[in-house]
């Protein structure tokens, strides 16, 4: 997994076990980062806490980012090809909410990431060992 990716999950402090984690449940646990730190900085865009609002959201870009890091189109294909672009609208999205303190931006930003979760999440269980990542991806 990306590094820098992996400490920024280890930021948003849950009690996750990472060192146990497979590489099926590392996905879902920084997608679940992200998704967080995004909620977060909702929070402050609301209250109108422009710095917060900025280290969250950067926070969120890092772990997509990270995300993003991981793919391999190689062995993943088309599959791999529609994730980058999605985590490409994803950050693009990110940055755009921060400048112009767009919650709606924000909002189609979680929808994607949702989307996203929800198809990993679905991956059945006999399917784990087959969905890992490496991070000598080449998108």
């Amino acid at each position: 997994m990306n590094t820098k990716a992996i400490n920024e999950y280890n930021k948003v402090d849950l009690k996750s076990g990472i060192d146990q984690a497979s590489p099926h449940r590392m996905v879902q646990m920084l997608l679940e980062g992200a998704l967080k730190r995004v909620a977060t900085a909702k929070g402050h865009m609301e209250r109108k806490e422009v710095a917060l609002q900025g280290e969250e959201i950067s926070k969120a870009i890092t772990i997509v980012g990270g995300l993003q890091g991981t793919l391999n189109a190689d062995q993943g294909g088309d599959i791999a090809r529609n994730l980058d672009a999605l985590y490409d609208f994803v950050a693009q999205g990110l940055v755009e909410a921060n400048r112009t303190a767009s919650v709606a931006k924000l909002d189609e930003v979680m929808g994607v990431l949702v989307q996203i979760k929800s198809g990993w999440d679905a991956i059945p269980t006999e399917h784990h060992q087959t969905t890992s990542t490496t991070p000598e991806a080449g998108k």
